[in-house]
């Protein structure tokens, strides 16, 4: 079971709701569940396989709704144009790497790594993005504690 860390002040559904509407987006049921549970914060366990290619990856943080330094909104901007059309950043790793939720009919409710080292000047390549998981709650229960050597 994975515990959140850190997790922001709570969040309401008419937050939630009026960021949506502000922003013109529509979350999966999932994804609002886990913003009403926690609104982000810092995952334990936070491992995951993102390939055999790419090996494990790291979660530092999800993000959150509101005023706070891991703002979803802030971080929507700094990805706009560079993550590929119907996907929004809702968390990273140490290095700068996005978890990425899908948003649009082709991927809805997918998780995916954003690798930003592979970054193509076409966003709407995805040769630089990992599948993890079919939605949310498969991807947080992928999650495991780093194996001692």
């Amino acid at each position: 079971m994975i515990q959140m860390d850190r997790s922001h002040r709570p969040i309401t559904v008419e937050e939630i709701n009026k960021f949506q509407q502000k922003l013109n987006l529509s979350f999966p049921e999932q994804y609002i569940n886990f913003l009403l549970e926690s609104n982000g914060g810092d995952p334990s366990p936070s491992m995951f396989k993102i390939s055999d290619e790419q090996g494990e990856g790291v979660l530092n943080i999800f993000y959150g709704i509101g005023d706070m330094h891991s703002n979803l909104e802030e971080y929507m901007d700094i990805y706009e144009g560079r993550l590929p059309s119907g996907f929004i950043p809702i968390g990273n790793d140490p290095s700068g790497n996005v978890i990425c939720l899908g948003l649009n009919e082709k991927y809805c409710n997918n998780i995916y790594f954003w690798n930003h080292e592979q970054e193509s000047d076409n966003p709407d390549n995805m040769s630089n993005m990992f599948y993890l998981a079919s939605d949310l709650n498969e991807f947080l229960n992928s999650l495991y504690d780093e194996q001692e050597e």
